[in-house]
């Protein structure tokens, strides 16, 4: 029965949080304690995510700091920002002394710089302290700002009874042991080490003559997107960071990898919607008019472009009025096909999936408008004829305008993106109004523009 319960899934419920809230208020801290200590540490987080900020703060203050460290990683990044700010620089201190260098490198790029100096001369561990310090000098993009110092290595020198040894002391301080790696005297990486090939060995044998020479690798200054896509490529739980003379610096794991990822899904995901900045929900209203307004702007000016057109065939429109009933399907079927396109090249780009000639990138597209043009068109002339009672050559006209459109827009959407990517330009910021915008206004143009040549005005 009790195996059955530790199996059930947390729900962050009303009631548990009145609960919390009312033992608090009592001050009942060993009951607070025991009903946190059946939770992860996340399940937590997200509780103290639910509390007013002198609740946060004083359960991070009741819980031991082993657990309140990772609790503090785990918090939303503005309040755990709220919750440092309440806490001493010796406080923050003993947290830190509780996680990994690189977690405990990311809470303290997090403070001012005033506070980074106090709370990194609280640190008792000289050499946690020391290697804090040099993460803290990396770019925090880059693989020496997502690797840990914690690893596990062994020398190629060292004969298998040795090494085993050594290895259980070092694992010590290594939460999670993914790989055994192998360098040689001057600290170089040279591979890695089978956990059953070092079980079987002899135990005279040396590390050099069981070692695995082929390892992949990241250099210190490597862009954190890059190291992402080498480690999705071949499915790595965990990858060895070297500098420029192949010195094994660190390491850097999964878990980082995927903050990484959601991070650039989440920049990518608002540069198509039309946000320039990091934003959230809950920002000013300040930062969030600064990130939109710039891309509404961009729209806006589109609209004048594409009503400027119409205004310049306005004496048409008082012959053939039908094609103005007709303008907001060009202009959304346009930006439509437009933002698919591009949202497809801009994945693949992401991917690394984009290979191959663009010209024959390009057909592809060309054919593939075509033929939803052809399928959209037909559906379209007869709406028209039959629901709109259009002339021959005002169906004419509008079929044909559809498909050329739609062509165009998917063409647009292509080339767009992968033309920002070869300029070192995120492709992202090709989608969304970017896109749209573009392809209202040249949606609209060619529209008239075909108008003009069938229709004969």
């Amino acid at each position: 029965m009790a195996e059955e319960l530790d199996n059930i899934p947390f729900e962050l419920t009303e009631d548990l949080i009145n609960q919390v809230e009312r033992l608090i208020e009592l001050k009942q801290d060993k009951a607070l304690q025991k009903l946190l200590n059946d939770f992860h540490h996340a399940d937590i987080a997200d509780i103290l995510d639910e509390l007013d900020l002198a609740e946060a703060v004083y359960i991070i203050k009741l819980l031991d700091s082993e657990t309140t460290a990772d609790i503090l990683m785990e918090l939303d990044e503005d309040n755990r920002e709220k919750v440092l700010r309440n806490l001493s620089s010796k406080e923050i201190a003993d947290e830190i002394g509780e996680l990994d260098t690189d977690d405990a490198a990311d809470i303290i790029s997090e403070l001012p710089e005033e506070r980074k100096r106090e709370v990194i001369s609280h640190i008792e561990d000289e050499d946690h302290k020391a290697e804090i310090q040099e993460l803290l000098a990396y770019d925090e993009d880059t693989a020496g700002g997502l690797m840990a110092k914690e690893l596990v290595k062994v020398y190629e020198t060292w004969t298998v009874a040795g090494c085993l040894r050594r290895i259980r002391g070092q694992a010590k301080e290594v939460t999670r042991v993914h790989s055994i790696y192998v360098v040689d005297k001057q600290n170089r990486l040279v591979g890695r080490l089978s956990l059953k090939d070092l079980i079987v060995a002899k135990s005279e044998q040396k590390i050099a003559d069981i070692y695995i020479s082929s390892v992949d690798s990241v250099n210190v200054h490597d862009d954190a997107e890059d190291v992402a896509k080498v480690m999705q490529k071949y499915d790595l739980e965990a990858i060895p960071v070297v500098d420029n003379n192949q010195k094994l610096l660190g390491r850097i794991t999964i878990d980082d990898i995927v903050d990484v990822m959601k991070e650039e899904a989440e920049k990518d995901y608002q540069l198509a919607a039309g946000i320039t900045a990091d934003v959230e929900a809950d920002d000013s209203i300040w930062e969030l008019t600064k990130a939109r307004l710039p891309w509404l702007l961009i729209g806006m000016f589109g609209g004048i472009g594409a009503a400027t057109i119409i205004t310049n065939f306005q004496s048409v429109l008082n012959d053939y009025k039908i094609l103005l009933s007709f303008v907001p399907l060009i202009q959304a079927t346009a930006g439509n096909v437009g933002v698919q396109s591009s949202a497809i090249i801009v994945q693949g780009l992401a991917n690394d999936s984009i290979d191959g000639n663009l010209l024959k990138r390009l057909l592809k597209e060309f054919l593939l408008g075509l033929v939803n043009g052809l399928a959209i068109a037909f559906i379209v002339l007869l709406i028209s004829h039959f629901a709109f009672h259009t002339t021959y050559l005002e169906s004419l006209t509008i079929c044909v305008a559809l498909i050329s459109v739609i062509i165009m827009a998917a063409l647009i959407g292509t080339f767009i993106p992968i033309f920002l990517d070869k300029r070192g330009i995120d492709a992202a910021v090709a989608t969304g109004p970017f896109i749209t915008t573009s392809n209202d206004i040249f949606g609209i143009l060619l529209y008239f523009l075909i108008a003009k040549a069938i229709l004969g005005f």
